[in-house]
């Protein structure tokens, strides 16, 4: 009975963490390129996620998409129990945004988004080290955002977007509970999400050399009802774990930022950003998962999580080297919301150190292709996890190249 009452907590200790490693800045390839900036200026129609406060100063419609490809990379290691890499696994979110003034000199924008703010993955080989832990683990989210904007004066303009989320949750781990004649047992869980929220932002434009942006995105809470909880263990403990459903909810934090674009006075080519971005991590404070069905060794349970808030800081910069083509480049310092005692190998997050770079290009009047890769490093982290008992150090890596494209009508 010890270790089906071990089995039992595992099940929640490997599905409670959510952090920082899944919030993505992805959603232009422009700001992307420029280190994550983009509150201030109203660049393209991706503005629906940097600041739908711009929206109503682009030029006219345009049809905005772009796909990147996330490559992460986990190493772990334990003095006394060994070391071992993550699986490669490429993700693949988009962009796409719809958009502008509502005809030539209009007050009045409207758009629509569609983008992935949070997801990724991770996945460990099925006998690693922290397999009763984590094997593997994946969150999709795609974020609708029907967006109003409206240009008060040539100084101040301001906009809104509902959100309407939705997602999938993916999870995988061992289980210690086996016999003579079969292999451990192993716990899949899988779950639809949905949830609502909204995103608003003012422009304020003081000069072509100077503009200011505020925005704010709502939290988003994530309700999973009715996701599949399946255990596959020997037959004589099928009693104590039977297949069943679960629900359980994650909050995808809050957001407020504040960005500044500045055209310096002796180069009217380059433009220089600043973006800081408060996130409200602290919402995560526990995790709760309720089964539909109990036994003896599987009740509902609940983990702290202790979560902080973090101010992530972004810089960034273009520069137009012709009507044709710029050339942009950034950087970012991601502190990581994780604090220690809870650093699990689900997530194992750490501060985030983001070099981008990007370019440009104009073939014709109406139309731009752009690309951007972002690299984003951690330092080695030496942590537990306190709720399972489990130490080491990990260290993570990712590149993620994207290209995009839009059209002006």
């Amino acid at each position: 009975m010890k270790k089906h009452l071990l089995a039992a907590s595992m099940v929640l200790a490997s599905f409670s963490s959510i952090g920082a490693g899944y919030q993505l800045n992805l959603q232009g390839i422009r700001q992307l390129a420029m280190g994550g900036t983009g509150t201030a200026m109203p660049w393209d129609a991706s503005t629906i996620f940097y600041n739908p406060g711009g929206l109503s100063r682009l030029k006219g419609i345009q049809v905005y998409g772009s796909i990147l490809g996330i490559m992460p990379s986990t190493a772990y290691g334990n003095y006394y129990l060994g070391s071992t890499k993550s699986v490669k696994q490429t993700f693949t979110p988009f962009n796409l945004y719809v958009g502008g003034p509502i005809r030539e000199g209009s007050r009045v924008g409207l758009g629509l988004g569609i983008y992935t703010p949070f997801g990724s993955g991770l996945k460990w080989d099925d006998n690693w080290t922290g397999r009763y832990i984590v094997q593997s683990i994946e969150l999709k989210s795609f974020f609708f955002q029907p967006t109003i904007s409206y240009r008060f004066s040539n100084f101040l303009s301001g906009g809104i977007g509902l959100i309407y989320a939705t997602g999938t949750f993916d999870f995988k781990q061992a289980l210690p509970v086996q016999n003579s004649y079969e292999e451990a047992g192993t716990l899949t869980l899988h779950g639809n999400a949905n949830g609502v929220g909204f995103n608003a932002g003012l422009q304020m434009k003081f000069s072509d050399r100077f503009q200011v942006g505020l925005t704010y995105r709502s939290q988003v809470t994530m309700n999973i009802g009715g996701g599949s909880a399946n255990f596959n263990v020997p037959s004589s403990l099928r009693s104590n774990f039977p297949n069943t459903r679960f629900e359980t909810f994650l909050p995808l934090p809050q957001v407020a930022s504040i960005g500044f674009a500045i055209k310096p006075l002796n180069n009217e080519r380059l433009t220089l950003q600043l973006d800081f971005n408060y996130t409200g991590w602290n919402s995560y404070d526990s995790l709760r998962i309720n089964f539909a069905e109990h036994t003896t060794s599987l009740q509902d349970n609940h983990a702290p999580r202790h979560y902080r808030n973090t101010l992530t800081t972004r810089l960034g910069a273009n520069y137009k080297i012709s009507k044709v083509v710029s050339v942009m480049a950034g950087g970012a310092y991601d502190p990581t919301p994780v604090v220690n005692g809870y650093v699990t190998p689900d997530l194992p997050d750490a501060d985030h150190i983001v070099v981008t770079m990007g370019a440009a290009i104009k073939p014709i009047k109406r139309f731009t292709i752009l690309a951007a890769c972002e690299f984003v490093t951690t330092p080695k982290r030496n942590s537990t996890y306190d709720f399972a008992g489990f130490s080491g150090t990990f260290w993570t890596q990712a590149i993620t190249p994207g290209i995009g494209i839009y059209y002006n009508f």
